[in-house]
């Protein structure tokens, strides 16, 4: 393609976007082929002469749509929601034009700066202190594995990095048995091992018990092990788990312990002052994730990773060959130093975008709406007598079951899946099952940036539909 031609096909690209937008109501939520559908009609081999644009775009038209399943469709309810909103979208048709390497404040000093600034934005919006500073991570994995690497460099006087682990005490993490596989993920990358994350068990909040968590430490250090850290969890994947973070953070300070509070999915929801009491006591941690890809509408890749001491993060990961210094220049901040990555997308255009299109206000109504529809869908199915709520509603987040008659668990397990599949392959809504105190549930969350209310109620009568029909 020609660089004449760019406005030509841009054009197209943008007309298809907005078709697409506007059709999401009539189509299927999940893609609705079988494996290798897709794999058998792209070429076996890639091209040794370039075609045209037209073959190219007709085959996107053809092939791609319906393998696709539509996350910005309004009645996803699976998973959490990764959102795109519309200014978001526009903000990231700028990035890839500009398409900077945004590792240093040489490279791109506008993304710098902006995300500097975006982030304190963010940490206004969700009311934390500001001695709090942050960087956009792609995702709350990498910033989990940050943190992760940091309790250990923290722990072993930051000789990890130099020395390696080999001859090094075992370093413990704690946890609570309801976080997120990441964590369990990032041990591994870390070098750490999966037998050194302790998990603690909950209590009938499904909050980490403080008492067998101050156990664990002190039965580790008895052993020989070094403590380092606590992984906190507000608002957990499988139904909304929530740790006192207050209390835990307080333990860690008894302990000098680091403290990572994972809020990938909750924490945006505390823009609303209200809902802030889910994380009382944040103030007293040392770092903590929350991901605008998931509730504000900010499109992938986009992780907010708040740090107490950005210090402690930057001397666990930074490295500076002479190719990466910038001289001549004081008190910069080089952002590739605060993450994994050495190259960085412009990932703060799209916040800025975002904020300012919608306001605080109106990114505050969204999420209020959803937790209300939500709480709405669990009532009705609440009253249904084939009907079992599992986990009532925290935020926008339930799980339910479908239990007719007094069949065994192990038959409610299976027909439960068999609802889920069901479903899904209707097309009408989506959802995802999860396992909840050894049985099988089904989750529902709304998140959708662009959902309404009548979406909650389809929802309810495609299941009830469904469920009746097995």
């Amino acid at each position: 393609m020609k660089k004449s031609e760019f406005e030509q096909w841009s054009a197209r690209a943008t007309k298809w976007s907005t078709e697409y937008i506007g059709s999401l109501n009539d189509k299927p939520v999940r893609a609705q082929c079988q494996p290798g559908d897709i794999a058998k009609l792209i070429d076996v081999s890639p091209p040794e002469t370039g075609e045209s644009m037209d073959s190219i775009m007709d085959d996107f038209e053809d092939i791609i749509p319906d393998g696709m399943t539509n996350w910005q469709h309004p009645r996803f309810f699976a998973y959490f929601q990764s959102n795109s909103a519309p200014a978001s979208m526009i903000a990231e048709q700028l990035a890839t034009t500009l398409a900077a390497q945004c590792m240093l404040w040489q490279t791109s000093p506008a993304a710098t700066e902006l995300e500097t600034c975006m982030v304190d934005w963010l940490r206004q919006a969700v009311g934390l202190p500001g001695e709090f500073k942050g960087v956009l991570q792609d995702t709350a994995s990498s910033a989990t594995l940050a943190a992760i690497l940091t309790m250990r460099e923290r722990a072993l006087n930051w000789e990890g990095n130099q020395k390696g682990l080999s001859g090094q005490p075992r370093i413990r993490i704690y946890a609570s048995s309801r976080t997120h596989s990441s964590i369990d993920k990032a041990m591994w990358i870390a070098g750490l091992g999966q037998d050194n994350l302790v998990k603690i068990s909950t209590d009938e909040q499904f909050a980490l018990k403080e008492d067998e968590l101050r156990k664990a430490i002190a039965d580790d250090r008895a052993a020989g092990y070094l403590p380092a850290g606590i992984v906190v969890c507000v608002g957990g994947t499988s139904m909304g788990a929530t740790d006192r973070v207050g209390e835990v953070c307080a333990i860690a300070q008894e302990e000098n312990l680091y403290t990572h509070v994972d809020a990938a999915w909750a924490g945006s929801a505390m823009i609303c002052d209200e809902l802030r009491p889910m994380w009382q006591g944040v103030e007293a941690a040392d770092s903590l994730v929350l991901n605008p890809h998931k509730w504000l509408g900010a499109s992938m890749e986009c992780s907010a990773h708040f740090i107490k001491d950005p210090e402690t993060l930057v001397k666990t990961l930074a490295i500076q060959p002479e190719y990466l210094k910038t001289h001549g220049k004081d008190g910069l901040v080089n952002y590739s130093e605060w993450g994994i990555q050495l190259g960085r997308r412009f990932r703060a255009l799209k916040l800025w975008f975002l904020m300012r299109a919608y306001g605080l206000d109106g990114l505050r109504s969204r999420i209020r709406n959803h937790i209300a529809w939500s709480e709405k869908l669990c009532k009705r199915l609440r009253a249904e007598p084939d009907f079992q709520i599992v986990t009532d509603p925290i935020l926008s987040l339930f799980t339910f079951r479908y239990a007719p008659g007094s069949s065994a668990q192990s038959e409610l397990d299976e027909l439960n899946l068999r609802l889920v599949n069901a479903l899904n392959d209707d097309g009408r809504i989506y959802l995802t099952q999860s396992e909840h105190e050894g049985m099988r549930v089904i989750r529902f969350v709304t998140g959708q940036f662009d959902m309404e209310e009548r979406d909650v109620d389809i929802a309810f009568d495609a299941i009830l539909e469904i469920a009746r029909k097995l």
